[in-house]
């Protein structure tokens, strides 16, 4: 049993002997392959150091999202079409091709009336707006409502817009009565949109149905709502508008985003 123990000491001593000695040096082959599997390795570390730095640089500069409220009547809602075929929603496939990143909300319905679109309104100013527009009045006009109410019911909608969006830029879609009754209700009307685009300091869009008002190819059989052909002229007639605001809110996000003021920037 001692002998067997003392064998037993021995060859644990030789095991750590062997611990201490250096490795040999390997091959002339075995060593190349050692210098192939490193390099790859240091090149698999730089390639993942490299993706993640692409990955990061693109979520710091990367801008939230913008938010652009429409709130109208059937015009806006595309009456008789689908969603997609609606202004608002061409209007955001323009923008994500303009590299604006902004999401597009329509809040509107068919039969809206200013009274109406007052009541809607809450519910959608509750999340953040940056930009709205306004289409609403002309159901009123038909109905004859009083051009002073009209326009105080238009008024009190951008003001709570405002209210909870202080930053928020407004555009403004104005309509036209035909020229059937050129009176000063007629006259009035057309005017009510201009008077609120100078006193809120919005972007005006004349008059949304230029060039579809009228016109048998771009409209439904009922000769009042747009078809999809005419839906895409709204959406050119809106963007000239649209366009330049959605670009100086992008600007000031992105400035915002920096920390840096016009005069920083360079900007006059």
């Amino acid at each position: 049993m001692a002998i067997k123990g003392k064998l037993k000491v021995e060859g644990l001593n030789r095991y750590a002997e062997n611990l201490k000695r250096p490795t040999p040096k390997a091959s002339g082959v075995e060593s190349w392959t050692l210098s192939v599997q490193r390099f790859v390795v240091r090149t698999c570390i730089t390639l993942l150091g490299v993706t993640w730095l692409i990955l990061s640089v693109e979520t710091v500069d990367a801008s939230p999202t913008k938010m652009i409220l429409v709130l109208g009547d059937s015009l806006s809602q595309g009456f008789g079409l689908a969603p997609s075929e609606a202004y608002p929603m061409l209007l955001a496939k323009k923008l994500r091709t303009a590299g604006l990143n902004f999401q597009v909300a329509n809040a509107s319905a068919a039969g809206g009336t200013t009274e109406g679109g007052l009541e809607r309104l809450p519910v959608h100013i509750k999340r953040k707006i940056d930009i709205f527009i306004l289409e609403l009045g002309i159901n009123d006009a038909f109905r004859g409502v009083p051009v002073d109410q009209i326009q105080n019911n238009l008024q009190q909608i951008i003001d709570k817009v405002k209210a909870r969006n202080p930053g928020v830029h407004v555009v403004i879609a104005g309509m036209q009565l035909p020229n059937y009754a050129a009176d000063d209700y007629v006259s009035a009307f057309g005017k009510m949109f201009a008077d609120l685009a100078a006193k809120n300091g919005a972007a005006l869009v004349p008059y949304l149905l230029q060039g579809v008002a009228g016109a048998p190819s771009l409209n439904l059989s009922d000769g009042i709502h747009p078809n999809a052909a005419g839906q895409k002229v709204l959406a050119e007639t809106v963007w000239h508008v649209l366009e330049p605001v959605a670009l100086e809110v992008g600007t000031l996000s992105s400035r915002a985003e920096r920390g840096t003021s016009p005069a920083k920037s360079g900007s006059h």
